[in-house]
């Protein structure tokens, strides 16, 4: 049996696929890292079977200054619309969000640091993704921005307690998720520390949020390890 080719838009340095990719790989996919910042051309997503759109500290409406979104958000119209399967990661959710016609705003409510519990709507259990759930996921969210209005005919899958958006589907094969579950203590380290200022002017005690996070790690884990193979399963699927 043939390798499923992944392609994984990277938007910067310290936002790797880490975790994701690895499971990914475990489940016998062939990633391809595909990082415009560093002057990679953006591929046609549909020339792979599936793709996986990472976070990033832009904005999902900075067409303007950063120059590979406009592309990658036409390049996502078109795997939707192919039926290619398609998984964003907190930006990467954004992205698809805003290429579809849905609206991505700064959450009023401010930055979601740290551990959430992840609320499953009605419609999760039947996904063809999601629905492998258990109901007791947590995830690390690390956001400024949030998806305030869905394109049509997107569904919520899950809420964060504060009411955002945390995942959705998109299409058939597409989904998103607000949440980081490519990311551990070491990758949530470094945003700590480019956040640092802001996080002391909160009194958001860092040190606190990141052992929580590691002291989480199985858990993580053991919930977002089998969401990913399945993913895998469905890009095999596809092929």
């Amino acid at each position: 049996m043939s390798t499923s080719r992944v392609l994984v838009v990277e938007h910067q340095e310290s936002c790797p696929p880490h975790l994701v990719g690895t499971w990914l790989a475990e489940a016998g996919c062939a990633l391809e890292v595909c990082r415009p910042y560093d002057g990679d051309a953006l591929p046609a997503l549909t020339a792979y079977d599936a793709v996986v759109v990472l976070g990033g500290e832009m904005s999902a409406n900075d067409d303007d200054t950063v120059a590979w979104l406009g592309p990658l958000k036409a390049g996502i119209r078109d795997a939707v619309a192919a039926g290619t399967p398609l998984l964003g990661i907190c930006l990467g959710h954004q992205l698809i969000a805003a290429a579809l016609g849905g609206t991505v705003e700064r959450n009023p409510r401010g930055q979601i640091v740290g551990l959430q519990p992840v609320g499953w709507s009605e419609d999760a259990a039947a996904d063809d993704w999601v629905g492998a759930r258990t109901g007791a996921e947590v995830a690390i969210h690390w956001n400024n921005d949030v998806v305030v209005a869905l394109p049509d005919g997107a569904v919520v899958l899950a809420r964060t307690p504060g009411g955002e958006v945390q995942a959705a589907r998109f299409g058939p094969r597409a989904w998103g998720v607000q949440a980081h579950p490519e990311a551990d203590t070491g990758v949530v380290t470094r945003w700590a520390e480019s956040d640092r200022a802001d996080h002391v002017a909160l009194g958001l005690d860092q040190g606190a949020v990141l052992a929580s996070i590691e002291e989480a790690r199985p858990a993580l884990e053991a919930h977002w390890q089998p969401l990913v193979a399945l993913f895998a399963a469905i890009a095999e699927a596809r092929r």
